[in-house]
């Protein structure tokens, strides 16, 4: 493997081909001299200079936003940096042996995303392992103990935030989404969600799941006082003005009113798919059924004081 140090960082290429970095893993880019991208694919400099020269050239890439002169130490002169753009165009266009094994793992590596709609990168997956793992048990040490939460179902609700464990930060740290995005008149009616959880019961109860007792309101006008604080305006204005803020609510009041005499975390999840499916907000979610048991179990677990926390933990789901 080919391999430079320059202010701490190492840019090299493993024996598979792919390009590595130490030293500044932070970085969405990395930035090398043309001395790097001489020894990372083993050929002259007049070689590297030339195919860049031409990369800037031919417009293939911007020069302007791609190359940047920085000060090193013991240089007083300014040395060029190039972007990680201009590496791999410059990998693509020499012939040299390590850069004919670069362009097999690109080649490899597009083609997966391409056919699956995704990468992984192994050692990224090993190296977070435990933090991976500190993820899921920070979810369920939030939940009183003897929770029946899972640690599949924890893992799809982790997996449901983002790409990274920062929402999970957030929650602690109280700073979560705290509005939606999506301003448009939506009509809801207690009426309207009734009609809709009998088909549910009846669907149930057809296939064995649930007795007559389920979604039956424990006094009459429940389903009509959570419709109407979802719903409600003050001034003119509605008080949850966003889709999505309207969605959270209704997930959180049915699960924690407690309006029926059996399935309310059942029928508050139904309630929440059920909204979302009619604003159009489901197909913009990428929530599956287990990260739903399982926030459905963690609203239902929690202490009423962390309302506001929990239901911007819902909108953070949904922001996507």
């Amino acid at each position: 493997m080919a391999k430079k140090k320059q202010n701490n960082l190492v840019v090299y290429q493993a024996k598979n081909g792919a390009i590595k970095l130490r030293g500044d893993v932070q970085k969405e880019t990395i930035w090398a001299t043309q001395a790097q991208i001489v020894d990372l694919f083993g050929v002259d400099q007049s070689v590297v200079s030339r195919h860049i020269h031409n990369i800037f050239k031919d417009q293939e890439i911007d020069q302007k936003s791609n190359m940047q002169k920085m000060h090193i130490a013991n240089s007083d002169k300014r040395v060029a940096f190039y972007s990680l753009d201009v590496v791999l165009s410059v990998g693509y266009r020499t012939n040299s042996k390590v850069a004919i094994e670069f362009r097999k793992w690109v080649t490899k590596t597009l083609r997966q995303h391409i056919t699956k709609g995704y990468t992984i990168n192994p050692k990224v997956v090993k190296d977070h392992y435990a933090e991976f793992q500190e993820a899921i048990e920070s979810i369920k040490h939030l939940l009183p103990e003897g929770t029946p939460i899972d640690s599949a179902s924890a893992l799809e609700l982790i997996k449901a935030f983002a790409d990274t464990w920062l929402s999970l930060d957030a929650y602690d740290k109280n700073t979560l989404a705290t509005k939606g995005t999506t301003k448009k008149s939506v009509a809801l009616t207690a009426d309207q969600l009734i009609h809709a959880l009998s088909d549910f019961k009846a669907s149930l109860i057809k296939s064995g799941e649930a007795s007559e007792l389920f979604a039956s309101e424990r006094s009459r006008g429940s389903i009509q006082g959570i419709v109407g604080n979802v719903m409600q305006s003050f001034g003119g204005k509605a008080l949850y003005p966003t889709v999505e803020e309207k969605a959270a609510h209704l997930l959180y009041f049915m699960v924690k009113n407690h309006p029926f005499v059996d399935g309310n975390k059942r029928s508050g999840a139904f309630a929440f798919v059920w909204f979302l499916n009619r604003t159009g907000l489901l197909n913009r979610s990428t929530m599956t059924p287990s990260a739903l048991t399982a926030l459905t179990l963690f609203i239902a677990e929690s202490d009423p004081k962390n309302k506001d926390r929990l239901v911007k933990l819902v909108l953070q789901l949904l922001k996507k």
